[in-house]
Order: structure tokens, then sequence, then C-alpha cells
């Protein structure tokens, strides 16, 4: 190859580089509805036009962020899509047992709202009067062994492809804690994913957390000052708003659950359009900050119609479908709003968030 080609080679990878436009991405929390995020995942990793800088995220999220990671460090796009699969069938096997699935009837009716289901109904109650402390005194997590196998935290730690922001609640302080690539491990994941009324408290370091969905479902504010990237796109599962008030009591529950899981983002959107105004007007207080462009994925159609109890329901069927859901939401998010990023943000901020 003479310099010329060699010239010509060079501007094509760097034109193949510019190309590829890069997102950070922020994953919200909600047990096996974290199957739409998975849907999600596996369709923008077929994209070679888009790349993840960092990835923010909570719960059932944190669970798709790190095994992601995981498969990028290890397989690049091919590996990540293959981790996140052969993690769900796990996750599946292993549910299959548990006496709150739902009942053969569910399956074939297609009920996921699993109200109906009086296994549920009667966990749900006992775990109102009994602790996790009395009801599992061992402190038995099947996810635990699940996430060893399915995530080498060395590589994470040692050769991250990705920036990793995993949140958790100090249970002592009620302070949100957000744990980034160096401090990764299967304690960190359970803490981020540690239901109180489920799980005893996890332990890191002398302190105990608590799912982080109570203080950021995701936190957006690592990826705002520890990224260099300025988009952000937010992968929902639980819906904002719903158009119907509740009348029972398991959707006055759901509504309450949903309301608490959303709050923390909606206040930290509200502080991102304060500075993006500020900056829009030059009156930011800091050179250094810059607009946030937001981006969304979400499918609050369908989750509307699924109850909390579904968040249990790790039915092969049932996420293979949100799976689905989430591939197709993903579609048409980058048919429609992708040629926006790195433009300017592709949601009404105003009339979704304030």
């Amino acid at each position: 190859m003479d310099k010329a080609d060699r010239r010509a080679s060079r501007r094509n990878r760097s034109a193949r580089r510019q190309a590829v436009k890069r997102v950070n991405l922020a994953l919200q929390g909600g047990g096996a509805h974290g199957a739409f995020a998975w849907g999600v995942l596996d369709r923008l990793l077929e994209e070679d036009g888009i790349a993840f800088e960092g990835i923010s995220a909570t719960s059932a999220g944190a669970v798709n962020a790190v095994v992601c990671a995981h498969g990028l460090a290890k397989g690049g796009r091919e590996g990540a899509r293959h981790s996140l699969r052969e993690f769900w069938q796990q996750i599946s096997r292993i549910a299959c047992l548990s006496p709150i699935q739902p009942s053969f009837f569910d399956r074939l009716t297609g009920n996921h709202r699993l109200e109906a289901s009086p296994a549920f109904l009667a966990f749900h109650m006992l775990t109102q009067v009994a602790s996790p402390y009395e009801l599992n005194p061992l402190n038995y997590n099947p996810l635990h062994d699940v996430i060893e196998q399915s995530v080498d935290f060395e590589l994470l730690r040692r050769s991250p492809q990705v920036k990793l922001f995993l949140s958790a609640t100090n249970v002592r302080s009620g302070k949100i804690r957000v744990f980034e690539n160096p401090e990764m491990s299967a304690d960190v994941v359970l803490a981020s994913a540690c239901l109180p009324f489920l799980f005893q408290a996890v332990e890191i370091d002398g302190e105990h957390y608590w799912d982080g969905g109570y203080m950021g479902n995701p936190a957006l504010f690592p990826l705002i000052y520890r990224c260099e990237q300025p988009d952000i796109v937010v992968v929902h599962i639980n819906p904002i708003s719903r158009p119907d008030v509740p009348r029972t009591a398991a959707d006055i529950l759901n509504r309450i659950n949903e309301i608490s899981f959303n709050s923390s983002l909606m206040r930290e959107v509200r502080a991102v359009e304060f500075l993006n105004r500020l900056v829009a007007e030059g009156r930011a207080p800091s050179p250094d900050i810059r607009q946030v462009r937001l981006h969304a994925i979400e499918a609050d159609d369908v989750m509307q119609h699924l109850g909390a109890a579904s968040k249990l329901n790790a039915d092969w069927a049932f996420l293979t479908d949100l799976h689905a859901i989430g591939r197709r939401r993903a579609e048409a998010w980058l048919l429609d709003d992708f040629p926006k990023v790195g433009l300017q943000s592709s949601i009404d901020i105003q009339g979704r968030y304030l």
C-alpha cells in the first residue's frame, strides 16, 4: 500500500469514527419489567452507528448495565447481546421454582397482572408483617449466584469499555450512593436491587444499602459530570402518567410505587432543564456547564396494563414478550429520534417531566 492509499485508509477510518454517535444511557429499575430494557439494549447493540460512553442504572437496570458492560468487554457487541440473553434465561430458570410465580392458568391466559394469584397475595401480606430478617434469616438471594456466574467483575474493574454508575440508597443516611467501575462487585449490584421487603440490606464497607430507586431511578448527575457526551437516553420502565385514577387497593399501591420510583428522575430533569435555560441565555454560573440533550425510549402504553406483581413474573414467555416490545420501541426511536442525537433533545422536556 503506497502513501496515498494509506492516507485514504486513515481518512476512511476517521470518517467511520465520526459517523458513530456516542450517548449515555440511563436505565430504570423495575424487576422483571427490566426485560423491556434488555430488548432496547439488544436492538441498539446491533447498530454500528451508536456507542455507549456511560450507563447510569438502578436495580434491574443495574443488572442489565453490568451484564451488557461485561459482554462488551469480553466479546464486543455480539458478546453483550449474548450475555444479556443468557442472563435472562438463567433468571427465568431459577424463578420458575418460586411459589409466587404465575400459576399454569395465569400462563395460559396471559394474565401478567397477577393480582388474582393467591400465592402472590399471601406472600405480599406476609411481607407486611414479617421482615426479611425473619422470613429469610440465612439471607439467601438467588440473584447473587446468577450475577457471579454471568459477570467477570475483575474484567469490569480492570478493562472497562463503558463507564458504569450504579445507584443504591444508604439505609442510615437516606443518601444516594453511586458506585463506579473500580468498585464493581456482585454486592454492589445486589445493593442497587435490594427491595427492603424481600431482602436484607446489603452491607458494603460497613454501610447498609437498599434499592437505589428510592433516591435515583436512575441518577442523571453522574452522566452529566463524569461523562463527555451531553446526550442521555433514558430507558423508562415505570409509567410516568396514567389515564385513569386507581380504584382498587392493588392499583393504588402500584401507582404509589410508580410515583415514588419516578420522583427522583423528575426532580433531576427539572434541574437539567433549569441549567439548560441558563446556558441558552448565557447566564450559566460556570463555562464548564453545557446543555444536556435528553432522549427517551419507553412503552408507557404497555406498562400501564401491568400490575406491580408482574415485576416478579420471570416466566420466559413474559420476559421475551417484553424483550420484543423493547426491540420494537428501540427500532422506532432509531428511525424517528436518533438523527437528533448530537443536535437537540428529541423529547418535549417541559411537557413530559415538568
